[in-house]
Order: structure tokens, then sequence, then C-alpha cells
């Protein structure tokens, strides 16, 4: 249990750093950023979106995934608290890990993945060996792929 005026106080904080972050950024919508706009999968396959969050004050990561059918219908989704993480291209890389388990763990086969992480989708899709210091993590997505 915990003292409710320290829940208030937490509350007031959280609020207060919302109405900071909606002053400091200007939002766009994906649409309009990049003009590309969501692509149903075949009949046959499913398609899954995962992406990532950085908490730097908390010293987190999230990860999330989506996996919607050819009608765009919701068909599984997860959000999963993550590790603290050094750049995006970690936290984009441990979330998309994260996914792969996910979609196998819930019975899916025919995927099609999607992210939006260049520097992420190239190194998974690379056929070239991968010495980074995340060498290991691409090999593990790599390694899931070819279980699918």
């Amino acid at each position: 249990m915990k003292d409710p005026n320290s829940l208030n106080k937490r509350a007031k904080e959280y609020v207060n750093e919302v109405k900071q972050c909606r002053n400091n950024l200007s939002v766009l919508s994906r649409q309009q950023q990049s003009g590309d706009v969501w692509q149903p999968p075949s009949h046959s396959e499913y398609k899954l979106n995962f992406d990532a969050a950085l908490f730097s004050g908390l010293d987190r990561s999230g990860f999330g995934a989506i996996i919607r059918n050819n009608k765009g219908e919701v068909m599984a989704a997860m959000s999963v608290s993550g590790p603290k993480v050094s750049s995006s291209d970690e936290a984009e890389l441990l979330a998309c890990r994260r996914a792969i388990e996910f979609a196998v763990d819930a019975g899916f086969s025919r995927l099609i993945f999607e992210g939006d992480n260049c520097n992420v989708i190239q190194a998974i899709s690379s056929s070239s060996e991968n010495y980074s210091l995340l060498g290991n993590v691409i090999n593990d997505i790599r390694h899931l792929l070819w279980g699918l």
C-alpha cells in the first residue's frame, strides 16, 4: 500500500510532464510525414507491425506489436516493458525479436513484417554477417524468421 498523498503527487508530476511534452513537440500524422499509407497483406497472410519506445527518465524501454489480417482487423496485439537501451536501433531490434516471438507463440506463420526503422530492416534483410554490438540480436531475429 502506498500513501495516497504520494500517489497524488506522482499523478500531478505525470500530468505536468505530458503538458510539457505537448508544448515541446509538434506532431504530424504518419501519413503527412512520409506519404505512406498502410497496405493490407494478401488474403493468405497477416501483417505484423512492431515498434519501440524509449523512456529515458525511467531507464526502461517498451515494445509493441500488432498483427492484422487483410481487412485491417486486429488479430493479436501485445505491449511489454523492456530494459534500458543505449540507442533507438537497439530498442527497435529488441522490439522486432520480441514481436516475432509473440507471433510464433500466438500461432502465426505467414507474416509480413513491418517496422519504421530502416537501419533495423536493412540489418535483418541483409545476407551479410553482422559483427556489430547488436549482431547477436540480429542473428536471433534471422534464426526466428527461418523457423517460420
